[in-house]
This record gives structure tokens, sequence and C-alpha cells, in this order.
């Protein structure tokens, strides 16, 4: 008879991040290790709290099913010479499935008769196989932070107090960091007692409800929500609900109590992002906004208890917020005592990189750099306000403000300059400078602070390879890799018109990179750009033809991809890529490459017709591509279509008369000139 299986590893509270990816790697482990045990369930559940994470199986058989494997082996003919006898073939395949020689078994596979082996075991009973299975999954959990605790064989993210596990109301013996499984729990730390017994797992989640433990984080997120929401209407405002901040609240407590606390309003005065910083990132607070949008003197926090009266918890977290904005005030106050500008000599004592210099020196590179990317792209009157966002960009580093909350970095940039009577795109650039932050973020809206934000990462990039760093495998540790990211999603969201390869030679000309390492920088940065085209969806064919013709302009490359993608599945376009494979062969395999084309000995039509083609569209083709035309490339490309395969439907190039073939081969040598301004039509398709 099937029963439900809980398996509980009780713990000192656990980092609320750590949480939501330590059950999805509970429940795909637990999977992997029913699967291979061969235990068919019918569901796997994994619930946490900040003190347990917990493996709910529904309906686990009494036994496993039953092993019945089989593996194909070599041809039958060449398993028994002619007198019946096994050859070291059959013999070697045996032994190694386990089987004797003479339980193979002949079966037709296709045309051909095989020798297979199988192999059949009888499923042994779950409890059996239970504690070893359990043991392992937990040995799968990884964390951010391991670490040895009792036993110095066993990690955890923090130290095993109690384990839990039951098959039915029989315990599965398992033992954990020298912990061993029972039936005994514990209940909420303050509501609930410190030990409880569990008759069988079909009561678990109700025994723990009682003593005040909402197991299954869903329900927990249920109750938190519809507190707040009642919370929401008593206030007459609306609870910036985060989903971030609310998946961590939901990991930090066991019975969610939310609570409504308030502050001074003399605090709005501060920038916003000083007072949600206080709260959500300081103290778990949902901040609350009024119908017009702004921030009101409240806030929502949860509380992992409910006394008599909630006045107390209340007061408390009241009083903590007030002593935190008491603190940004006054650094609010005393920063603006000091203009950024006059912060400039401080980055001198603030080091970079030991190799690479101080701030300071960082930010006068960016400054030089930023005002070249600006002549490059032409910005004309805007390379005064790129040149003074570059120079302020990282003053606020050394700002009191920042200095309590490293997280403000630029946010604070943008709220000095403003009070410092800055132009308001400089102050604007200071913030957007960061951005984008991580994949899928928001991306600067100004191409002043788009440019500060490419100088800083194209300097990060520069700088690591000069330092001997090169990103390998899951190890990245400058960031190279999010860097490249960052740099094409801005170029591709303000459609910045500017050659990469010319852009990092620059840059590794100014910090002296050598040629070995350029080119091992060029290539990766190529081979990133490639890799995050195909995210978007672009085939793989596409996307080496764009980088064959655009590779050293992101905005380019990516504007080409589009143009490609939009005729890939004409007939036309399929056609003209087949031709430019066939005449790349052609080419490859003449004893000879003539170039000079004779109109006069022209024999067929749809050789003077290709020759026209190719003469009229030489020079159009060459400045569409010069002047990143696409739409009108394509339809040139269009145009030239139908001649080329006219050619190869009526033309035999390798002609008897070699003056004839010459003539042809050099045809389609300037065919395939004029291909190869667009890349390299015939990797299209593969």
């Amino acid at each position: 008879m099937a029963k439900d299986l809980v398996f509980e590893i009780g713990t000192e509270e656990i980092p609320a991040r750590f949480m939501t990816d330590a059950l999805a790697a509970l429940k795909a482990a637990a999977a992997d290790e029913l699967e291979k045990e061969r235990i068919r369930v019918r569901r796997v559940d994994t619930y946490g709290t900040p003190r347990r994470l917990v493996l709910f199986l529904r309906d686990v058989p009494d036994r496993q099913d039953d092993l019945c494997e089989e593996f194909k082996g070599p041809a039958w003919k060449n398993c028994f010479d002619v007198n019946g006898y096994p050859t070291r073939a059959a013999e070697g395949f045996a032994k190694s499935r386990g089987v004797d020689v003479s339980d193979l078994i002949r079966k037709p596979s296709g045309n051909v008769d095989y020798a297979f082996a199988q192999k059949s075991a009888s499923g042994l009973p779950v409890e059996e196989v239970l504690p070893a299975l359990l043991t392992r999954v937990a040995g799968k959990l990884v964390f951010p932070k391991n670490m040895f605790w009792s036993d110095p064989t066993v990690r955890f993210a923090r130290p095993i107090r109690w384990i839990l596990c039951l098959l039915g109301d029989k315990v599965i013996p398992v033992e954990l960091s020298g912990v061993k499984s029972g039936r005994v729990t514990r209940g909420h730390r303050f509501m609930g007692c410190s030990a409880v017994e569990v008759p069988d797992a079909a009561s678990y989640l109700s025994v723990l409800y009682d003593q005040s433990v909402i197991v299954d984080q869903e329900k927990r997120r249920e109750k938190m929500l519809a507190a707040i929401a009642s919370i929401e209407r008593e206030l007459g405002g609306t609870v910036e609900l985060e989903d971030g901040l609310v998946e961590e609240n939901l990991y930090l407590v066991e019975y969610p109590v939310p609570f409504a606390g308030k502050f001074d309003p003399k605090y709005l005065l501060l920038p916003e992002e000083v007072l949600i910083t206080s709260m959500k990132v300081n103290q778990k607070y949902f901040p609350v906004r009024s119908s017009s949008g702004k921030l009101m003197a409240m806030f929502v926090g949860v509380s992992n208890n409910k006394p008599a009266t909630m006045d107390l918890i209340r007061e408390g977290n009241e009083r903590v917020l007030r002593a935190r904005l008491e603190d940004a005030a006054f650094f609010w106050q005393e920063d603006l005592k000091k203009p950024l500008s006059a912060r400039l000599d401080g980055l001198k004592q603030v080091v970079y990189q030991e190799k690479l210099g101080s701030v300071y020196d960082k930010t006068q590179w960016m400054t030089g750099y930023a005002v070249w990317l600006a002549d490059q792209l032409n910005l004309g009157a805007e390379k005064t306000l790129v040149q003074r966002a570059a120079q302020l960009s990282k003053t606020d580093l050394i700002t009191q403000m920042v200095g309590e909350f490293p997280e403000l970095q630029g946010v604070m940039g943008r709220a000095y300059a403003k009070e410092n009577g800055e132009d308001p795109r400089v102050a604007l650039a200071l913030e957007e400078q960061y951005l984008p932050r991580s994949a899928g973020d928001k991306v600067p809206t100004d191409i002043v602070g788009a440019l500060v934000g490419l100088a800083e990462r194209i300097f990060s990039m520069v700088g690591a390879y000069k330092l001997g760093f090169r990103p390998s495998g899951s190890q990245d540790p400058y960031g190279l890799r999010r860097a490249v990211r960052c740099v094409n999603e801005i170029l591709w969201a303000l459609k910045i018109d500017l050659d990469m390869g010319k852009a990092l030679d620059e840059a590794c000309r100014t910090l002296s990179l050598d040629e070995e390492a350029q080119k091992s920088l060029r290539e990766y940065v190529a081979s990133r750009t490639f890799g995050q085209l195909k995210e978007q969806g672009f085939p793989h064919d596409l996307v080496a033809l764009a980088a064959d013709a655009e590779g050293s302009n992101p905005w380019q490359e990516l504007c080409l991809l589009k143009a490609y993608s939009s005729v890939s599945a004409q007939a036309w376009f399929a056609g003209l890529r087949e031709a430019a494979g066939r005449v790349k062969n052609i080419l490859a395999k003449a004893p000879s490459r003539p170039e000079t084309v004779d109109a006069q000995l022209f024999k067929i039509d749809a050789e003077k017709g290709l020759w026209n083609a190719v003469e009229t569209l030489r020079e159009p083709i060459a400045q569409d591509v010069a002047e990143c035309r696409w739409n009108d490339l394509m339809e040139r490309l269009a145009g030239l279509a139908p001649a080329v395969a006219a050619f190869f439907d009526q033309v035999m190039v390798m002609d008897d008369d070699a003056a004839v073939r010459d003539n042809r081969l050099a045809l389609l040598l300037h065919c395939d000139r004029l291909f190869s301004l667009v890349g390299d039509l015939s990797r299209a398709g593969k």
C-alpha cells in the first residue's frame, strides 16, 4: 500500500536568499535519485522555512519497480565461430554486462541480427532503499556558502539540529552530520514547543501548523499577502510589493504577521532612494505610496511573532528605522557641504587595482576615452556633457551616504549633482552609467550616461586582460561576461553605430595591451556577441553570416541579421546561398583562378546576364554595405539571384575550350568577390 514520506532537515536559521535555489535543488536531486532507484511516486513536493528544508513524497510504493534491462552487443555473426564456440567479442560483451555468454539472445535490429544481454532483478522494499537514497539527496544540496559544523566531512549552510523522516508512521533511519532521524520535530521558536512528536507523514503539516509553523511556503505567501492587503486598505495607500522582497520575507518567517509602522514625515525631504534603501535593504520593510505615487511616512513589516499586542513590535521597528533615517539625514547634510567637483582629488586615495592605479586614474582614463567615443559618434556639443559626466562619475563613492549605503552609488551621484547645479543630463548620467546592472535590466535613456558606462566597461575588459585574467568555465572574477553583455545591450538599445573593433583597439593602445592579449580580447568579445545574438532566437548560420560582414559593429550586425532573417525563408535567398556554395567549390577545385573577363567569349546569354548583373550591382552593393543600407541590400541581392540561378541552370563552367573555361572561372571569381561583401553566403543554411 502506498504511503507518504516526509524528510525534514532541521537547522539553525538559513539565510533567506539561499532558500529558493535550495528547494529547487532538493526537488531535482530527489527526482533524480527516485528515477535511478526505480521508485515511482505520485508527486515530489519541497517546502522550506528558515529552520527547515522538507522533502515530501506522495504515494511512495512498497517496493521498487522490478529491473528489466536489455543491452545491444556486437553483430551475432561475430559472436560465435563456425564450430559454435563464443568469440572474444561475445565473451567480452557478456562479461561487461554481468551475464553468462550462454545467456546472450539473438534478435534482429534493422537488417542485421545482434547479440543482446538481458538483466532482470526483483525490486527491493523501499524501506531498505530510502536511507541511502535520502542521504545522497541531502548530500547534493549546495548553498552559496557551505561550511563545516560538527562533522568535518559534511558541509551545510547552517548546523543541522534535528532530522525527521517518516514513511507512513514508520521512522526511516537517516544520519547527517552526526544527527539521527526520528519522529520528533520542533515547533515555532517563539510560539511553539521545542519538541513535537509527529505520528505519521500524513499529519506532518497539520501538526506543525498547530505549532505556529506554516511549512508550505505558498500557504505562507497567501497568508502574508492577504494580511498586507488588509493593512493596505486601512492605510489608504499602496504597499510596494517587490517580488524579491516578498520572497525574502517569505523565508525570514515561519508564521508571517504583517504590521504597519510610521516614521517622521520630515524624512520625506531626503531623496526617495535613500528612504527606500533604508526600508527595503536594511530592514526588509515594504514602502507605502499614496494614490499620487508619492512615498508616505509609513511602512509595512513582517514579524515572525504574534504577541498579545503588536505595539511592542511596531515601536521597536519604528525605533530602528528612525535611527537609520536620522543617520541618512546627517550624511545628506554633511555631503552637501562639499560639491562633487571638489571630491575629485579624494579619489586619488582610493585604490582601484594595484597595477591599474587609483579610482582617480581610472576616472581620468574614462574621461579621455568617453570623449574619444563622443568624437566617433560626432556628438558635437554633447561631448562637453560626456566629459563632465565622466569626470564626476565616481565622486559619490567617497560621500558618507554611499559609504553607508554602497548600493546607492550613482543614485546619490545624481542627487548630489542636481543639488550642486550640474546640467540635468550630467546628473542623470551619474546614475545611468551603471545601467544595465544585470541581464534584462533597464538601459540608459540618454547617450551621455551610455558613453560613460561604455567607457567604464571597456576599461574593465581591457584592464582585466592587461592583468592576465581570462574568463574560463564558470570562473569570471572580473565580470567580463557581464561587461560584454552590457556593452552590447547598450549599443543595441540606443542604436549606437560604433565600430567595436576600432573602439577596442583605441582602449588597448591607451592601456598598452600587448598584441597577443588584444587578439584574445577581440576574439572573446566576438564570441560573446555571437552568443547573445543566438539568445535572441536568430539561427546560428545567419548570425555567422552577419558576423562575417559586420562583426565589429554590434548595432549594424544586429540590423543586418534582422534583414537576412526577413528574407531567409524566401526561395531566391535559398537559391543564392546554394549558388554561393557552388561558386566557392568550383573555384577551390579549379587549377587556376583567372581574373580577366572577356565578354567576347560568352557563348550563352546566361553568361552575359550574370556578368551584366555583377557589373551593375557591384558598386551599389558595396555602397549599401558601406552605408549600412541593409534593406536596400536585400533588394539588390534579390535582383542578383535570377541571374545566378540562370547561369547555373544553363552553363557548364568546365568547358572543353580552355579560353571559355577560364573566362567562366573569372566570371565566378568576380561573382564570389561580390558575395564576399555581404558575408560568406555559402555558410547560411548550414
